[in-house]
């Protein structure tokens, strides 16, 4: 299989591409799509037969659920048992957009979706590709990241063409995603209601709408990444295994005073100097002395548009070793604190 590539940069390839996207949804089959935050892979996530065409192509884990991605609060709600007013005020403040709610399953969510679980993960996404999709086919989306289980996620056709061009017979082409990390994703069964995965949304602006939240993200799975053989205890939301979100290349998160502190830190670490990779935001290496240094903005929303796409690029020149300035500690850049420390374990 031979992935069709469509683009959407004209109304004309816009219009044809949802409705060539829409016709293998409802046909039982899946479709990368672009999202505001990384690209999917979507099927129907009211067909079990459908969804369990995602594990197979990436791998995944039977215990990593998904998350279902609707077209408003009417099919949300279709998707849940209860409504909170919490949920209300979130969907008013932050939908479309990098948002995910966890809030009790419909008996309509198959079970692969949740993992087994009794919640279910529903998000607005706000690209008007996806959008478009869904309110074409009339049903919600399960759509996980369109690559293979632990590997970075992708953020422009492109890197979804790599990993899966071979597995899925559609790929469409909606640009470089402009969030370039996924969703925040929030538990409302649990009171106050829980992070259990930061994202660009974060902590501050989430108490400014419905009040007292928990900051600090739920455990991790046992460790073994989605390739592993551990059994997975029932989890409410992706993105929770100990190792996650990762480069072929061996990723290191370091702070460094000057060149010579992280030659020093790189050389303890028995990596070698000249085959390193460098991605900072403040403090840039001299270069000569790298394989290749990189340079993005000490800005979170920028930095997390870029990082994947930089990490990717890594990869494909052939990095052994990717040595990333680590984050400030501050609440804007917990979501890309959370995917750098998940791709380095």
């Amino acid at each position: 299989m031979t992935a069709e590539i469509l683009s959407t940069h004209a109304p004309g390839l816009f219009q044809k591409a949802v409705l060539r996207a829409a016709e293998l949804l409802r046909a039982g089959e899946v479709a990368a799509l672009p999202t505001e935050t990384v690209y999917g892979l979507a099927a129907n996530a009211l067909d079990e037969k459908a969804v369990a065409k995602i594990f197979k192509i990436k791998g995944r884990p039977a215990g990593n659920p998904i998350i279902v991605h609707v077209a408003g609060g009417e099919m949300a709600g279709r998707c849940v048992t209860n409504w909170p007013a919490q949920a209300e005020k979130l969907a008013k403040s932050f939908w479309p957009g990098p948002l995910t709610l966890v809030l009790p399953r419909a008996g309509i969510i198959p079970d692969n979706v949740t993992a087994g679980g009794m919640t279910v993960a529903v998000r607005w996404p706000g690209h008007p590709f996806i959008q478009a999709v869904i309110r074409e086919c009339g049903f919600p989306l399960a759509a996980p990241s369109a690559n293979l289980s632990g590997c970075v996620s992708p953020t422009n056709a492109e890197h979804v063409r790599r990993q899966l061009g071979g597995k899925i017979p559609l790929i469409v082409d909606g640009g470089q995603s402009r969030v370039g990390i996924e969703s925040t994703v929030l538990d409302l069964t649990v009171s106050p209601p829980r992070i259990l995965r930061p994202g660009m949304i974060h902590a501050e602006s989430l108490e400014a709408a419905i009040g007292k939240i928990q900051h600090s993200a739920s455990p991790a799975a046992p460790k073994g990444g989605e390739g592993g053989n551990l059994p997975h205890p029932i989890v409410r939301s992706p993105g929770l295994l100990a190792k996650h979100y990762s480069p072929r290349a061996r990723l290191l998160v370091l702070n460094w005073r000057d060149d010579a502190d992280l030659k020093s830190q790189i050389s303890n670490l028995k990596s070698q100097i000249s085959t390193c990779f460098i991605i900072a935001h403040t403090r840039i290496p001299a270069g000569g002395i790298f394989a290749r240094v990189s340079v993005i903005p000490r800005d979170a929303e920028a930095f997390a548009r870029a990082i994947y796409a930089e990490l990717h690029r890594c990869d494909e020149a052939g990095a052994e070793a990717i040595v990333v300035e680590a984050p400030p500690e501050a609440s804007e850049w917990s979501g890309i604190a959370d995917r750098l420390r998940r791709a380095a374990a």
